[in-house]
């Protein structure tokens, strides 16, 4: 008997429904397996057998003694992983009459995935959120899966969505001897209570005002990032701070970030939102595979996983040249793209760029009260690390200085909240959403093209005589340019003006340190 089943293979963040064909009959060979798996099948989905078979008899159920053939179709997708397990058994124990041929029907009307054990229970999956959200599309009635599952998958509506905790459960499900009740989640109610609490706020952080106001500046126009100070300045205390005056993720990019995070099988049990921007802050020994993604079976990198929020690299210099390299095309284009020879696929990587660094090997360059020990020229050497043009696509240049023991110590010290922060950052976006909303892939003033720059940020006379005496004076580079005119813009956009006055301009001026060729002394 012939029966088909669906499953679901996630390639990149998307989803392809799988037909699972179940054919029970014919003569078995002498000294041949008696089952065949055909369709492209990695290791993960050939062992399956073994559990499907192990999983099937401890369940009190019988593993047929005929020739079975299953094929996987498409025949040219490779399918990987182990959530082919249980659409497998189920269609083997309909093909061999274990299922009553009411059930065959029904069980088209899903799309079915788990991980067998070898005592019938089912293990959790990944990818459950792009698989809801492919079935939905293609007129599926519901998902079967893992119970751990269950609340990823049911934020898709109009889909409903069973979580099994064994085989047993799914047979009985199937042949009507067992009612349950789909998972519900009310996503919007779960997005409005938690998009808005944080573990962490900027009032904790004593003085430091002038890195909060250039932090409030990169949230509100999307700039990168670059904080540079001794250690114990509070570079790193300061950059966890940066998603929570970030605007809050609406539901779409809660949705896009949640796939990836899906994908990844970072997802908890009880989690079926990601409702914070993501932070995420691999060490400085990580490869140039895991930030960017790919792998032999594709993965999202550090960089697809903050996408939507914000990717911090402490200690910059340490990290080797070619991984750094690796993110330049991610930041202007905004994704990733992995080829392999028979595949190629797309990750998301809209992510904010934080960095920070040691201002020398040492670290007290500059330093107000302590002696910087390197020696000559060893500064400009630790500084050439980075990249010049990984440092062009970095808009404010932080220098962070230590906080007095006073200030710490000052009981009447009082520090803005992040929440209060957070509004002015919405009011600015707010402003460039309105300036953009007729071109696509422009978002905030960090993206704007040179071309644009010319266009949206116009100086009166004082200004631009300000800036080129700064550009000679200061002695900054000319890429420069237009990192200052973007930032100045979005401090306009900060302070409710239309025009870009001398003030503005001034400030953003500030905020090039590193183009300074005196800086390293």
């Amino acid at each position: 008997m012939l029966v088909k089943t669906f499953a679901s293979a996630v390639t990149g963040v998307e989803a392809h429904t799988i037909t699972v064909e179940v054919n029970a009959g014919g003569t078995v060979t002498p000294n041949r397996p008696y089952y065949h798996l055909v369709g492209l099948p990695d290791s993960a989905v050939k062992e399956g057998f073994q559990r499907i078979e192990t999983g099937i008899k401890n369940n009190e159920y019988r593993m047929p003694r005929t020739k079975l053939v299953v094929n996987l179709a498409p025949a040219d997708i490779k399918k990987e992983g182990s959530s082919y397990d249980l659409p497998i058994a189920l269609g083997i124990l309909a093909a061999s009459g274990q299922l009553p041929a009411s059930a065959v029907p029904k069980l088209e009307q899903y799309v079915i995935l788990g991980e067998l054990s070898l005592d019938g229970s089912l293990r959790p999956i990944k990818g459950a959120l792009p698989i809801a959200i492919k079935a939905r599309k293609q007129g599926f009635k519901g998902v079967i899966l893992p119970a751990q599952n269950a609340r990823e998958a049911a934020i898709v509506n109009n889909l409903e969505v069973y979580g099994i905790p064994t085989l047993s459960d799914a047979v009985k499900f199937f042949n009507g001897s067992l009612k349950l009740e789909p998972t519900f989640v009310d996503t919007r109610n779960i997005f409005q209570q938690t998009s808005r609490k944080f573990d962490v706020d900027f009032s904790d952080v004593k003085g430091q005002q002038n890195i909060k106001r250039a932090l409030e500046l990169a949230a509100a126009g999307g700039h990168n990032v670059i904080l540079i100070g001794p250690p114990g300045a509070g570079k790193t205390m300061l950059a966890r701070r940066l998603p929570t005056i970030l605007p809050p993720l609406n539901l779409k990019e809660a949705l896009e970030t949640t796939k990836i995070h899906s994908v990844a099988g970072l997802l908890k049990e009880h989690d079926a939102l990601v409702p914070h921007r993501p932070f995420r802050s691999p060490h400085h020994t990580i490869s140039d595979v895991a930030l960017v993604g790919g792998g032999s079976n594709p993965n999202p990198g550090e960089i697809s996983l903050a996408h939507n929020g914000v990717l911090f690299l402490d200690e910059l210099p340490e990290f080797k040249r070619s991984v750094l390299e690796v993110l330049r095309q991610p930041m202007e284009e905004r994704k990733v793209t992995i080829s392999r020879a028979r595949l190629t696929v797309d990750y998301p990587a809209g992510f904010m760029l934080i960095s920070s660094m040691n201002p020398c090997p040492c670290g007290y360059h500059n330093h107000p009260d302590k002696e910087c020990l390197c020696p000559p020229g060893s500064v400009k050497k630790y500084l050439n690390k980075i990249s010049g043009p990984l440092l062009d696509r970095i808009d404010l240049h932080v220098e962070v200085t230590p906080v007095s023991v006073d200030e710490i110590n000052d009981p009447h010290s009082t520090s803005e909240k992040s929440a209060e922060i957070m509004e002015r950052v919405i009011h600015a976006r707010m402003i460039q959403e309105k300036r953009f909303e007729e071109l696509d892939h422009i978002y905030y003033n960090a993206q704007m093209p040179s071309a644009m720059v010319k266009k949206v940020c116009q100086l009166n006379p004082e200004g631009r005589d300000l800036l080129k005496l700064s550009m000679e004076k200061l002695q900054l580079s000319a890429r420069a340019y237009d990192r200052i005119l973007k930032v100045s813009r979005t401090i306009a956009d900060l302070d409710g003006k239309n025009d870009i006055s001398i003030e503005h301009l001034s400030e953003a001026i500030h905020y090039r340190s590193l183009d300074r060729d005196d800086w390293a002394g």
